[in-house]
């Protein structure tokens, strides 16, 4: 297929561009800055270039990953959230829909389900997180944005019959985090494949799963994040003494962590549940907590990325 490939230049884009080739799709990248696999610098804003894009390359289907994200809400005024991530949406909707397309996946995030009581960690135990969580309350304006980007493909669906795939990613940025220091960026890093991270590869082959799946599903929203060892009834527990429930699933993972000087999460506060992807999609993470115990058992490195250092091409370039 044709494939248009927003974000094209980021950190999904640069693992999920040659993931497509290599599927047989032949990928347009578009994004606001430069890079390896963009063939178009612009932005999903302007609906003139994206409608002419589809005409011009003859486009079949659209994985829409392009946005501004979290970090962005100190460099960015509202409006260009909204401009970028609802309008250039639509307008990619909009061009989809005129070509006549049978699918269309989006990469949302598990963000917007994040309420400020669940970000606080106010409840007496974890909150067990999944497709039927709420209400959805987002706390800033990159959730905002996100939820209404996946209520534009939801319509997509009901008004149009072009199938939907939104992807709910948990966390699979290299960079350290921006809000949490307590500890260092692979130690923390690892402690979230218990609950709320996966590998970039894996969120690239969800996405081409979904791309695979989409006609045949319908409309779809699936979190997306490694596999959690946790169930619900872990949750009262896993608030109070994390490690002795991870004990209770990983014997030696103390032990481990200790000569890495790593520390175990005291508590945890949000499991995210990625089940339903598995059940429908037919898809879960090849990597996991269980990966990261190998990797520090065989003295091997992560099986996942970090870069303290690492800056995103549009804020290098100044794209936006």
């Amino acid at each position: 297929m044709r494939i248009l490939l927003t974000g094209s230049s980021g950190w999904l884009g640069r693992f999920l561009a040659p993931m497509l080739r290599e599927a047989g799709h032949i990928v347009t990248g578009m994004d606001v800055a430069p890079g390896a696999d963009t063939d178009i610098v612009g932005s999903v804003a302007d609906r003139m270039l994206v409608h002419r894009l589809f005409g011009d390359r003859g486009i079949e289907a659209v994985i829409h990953g392009g946005a501004l994200h979290k970090p962005d809400i100190v460099r960015y005024p509202r409006q260009a959230f909204i401009d970028v991530n609802v309008t250039g949406t639509l307008n990619l909707l909009e061009a989809a829909e005129r070509a006549g397309h049978d699918r269309f996946i989006f990469t949302s995030t598990t963000s917007l389900m994040i309420t400020q009581a669940i970000r606080d960690e106010r409840a007496a135990q974890a909150v067990w997180l999944d497709e039927a969580s709420g209400p959805l309350e987002p706390r800033n304006i990159y959730g905002v944005t996100k939820l209404a980007a996946e209520h534009l493909c939801r319509l997509a669906y009901l008004e149009h019959g072009m199938a939907c795939m939104v992807l709910r990613t948990a966390r699979f940025f290299p960079e350290e985090d921006d809000t949490h220091r307590e500890l260092t960026g692979a130690n923390m890093k690892a402690n979230e494949f218990l609950n709320r991270r996966l590998t970039v590869e894996d969120a690239a082959r969800a996405h081409v799963v979904a791309l695979e799946k989409a006609p045949d599903i319908g409309f779809g929203t699936f979190v997306l994040s490694a596999p959690t060892p946790f169930s619900r009834d872990d949750c009262a527990e896993l608030k109070a003494d994390a490690p002795a429930v991870i004990a209770r699933y990983f014997p030696d993972a103390a032990a481990l962590y200790a000569r890495s000087g790593w520390q175990l999460p005291r508590s945890i506060g949000r499991v995210y549940d990625a089940s339903l992807a598995e059940r429908v999609m037919g898809f879960r993470c090849e990597s996991g907590f269980a990966e990261v115990l190998d990797a520090l058992r065989e003295a091997r490195g992560m099986p996942f990325a970090h870069d303290a250092d690492y800056v995103s091409p549009k804020e290098r370039m100044g794209a936006l």
